[in-house]
């Protein structure tokens, strides 16, 4: 029995709400950026759980599904369990993503490369990333997957925090899109 991409979503949204997500009035979460905040996503605890990376691949292999794109990856660690995600789904589903990895730092040997990955020059990917704020890991893998000849078609993000990273991140490519805003997951909190 198929699931349709609403339900997965609806799902999807449930278990980063259970397992992804904090709300407190204070004191505020500090974030990577600096920046404080009363709401704070962890997605690994979501990306990196069966059911989660089953939900991601699959919701995010439907985003894909009619493009030329030929893999998706990003910075390590956020993106790398969802692009395996989609790699596996878009795999089972007949027609094969990759996924790459970006270093945060090249190799010290051998090819010296920041990415990672059966990928070519001249491939068409997606950047993938688990939150967007400012959106600067987002426009490092953009910077890192070009330096390396792949064309970055667009990029998604599980979920857009919605804090200006869209904005940055539309200065290097047209097509910015998440699964999932802020403003999505706090209407489904509130509503409990």
């Amino acid at each position: 029995m198929k699931v349709n991409y609403d339900e997965m979503k609806n799902r999807l949204a449930d278990i980063i709400i259970t397992r992804s997500f904090q709300y407190r009035d204070d004191p505020p979460f500090t974030l990577a950026s600096g920046r404080t905040s009363n709401y704070y996503f962890n997605c690994k605890p979501t990306t990196l759980d069966p059911e989660g990376m089953n939900l991601i691949g699959s919701v995010i292999f439907e985003m894909l599904r009619d493009t030329d794109i030929t893999a998706t990856g990003g910075l390590t660690l956020g993106a790398d369990p969802i692009a395996n995600a989609v790699a596996v789904i878009s795999f089972q589903e007949g027609r094969p993503i990759k996924s790459f990895i970006v270093r945060k730092d090249a190799k010290g040997h051998g090819m010296k490369s920041r990415i990672e990955g059966n990928v070519k020059t001249g491939e068409t990917v997606a950047i993938l990333d688990d939150v967007i704020t400012t959106g600067g890991s987002t426009i490092e893998a953009i910077e890192s997957a070009e330096e390396a000849g792949l064309r970055v078609d667009r990029v998604i993000a599980l979920i857009d925090r919605e804090e200006g990273g869209r904005e940055n991140i539309k200065k290097y490519v047209d097509r910015v899109d998440a699964v999932f805003t802020r403003t999505d997951i706090m209407e489904r909190y509130r509503k409990g």
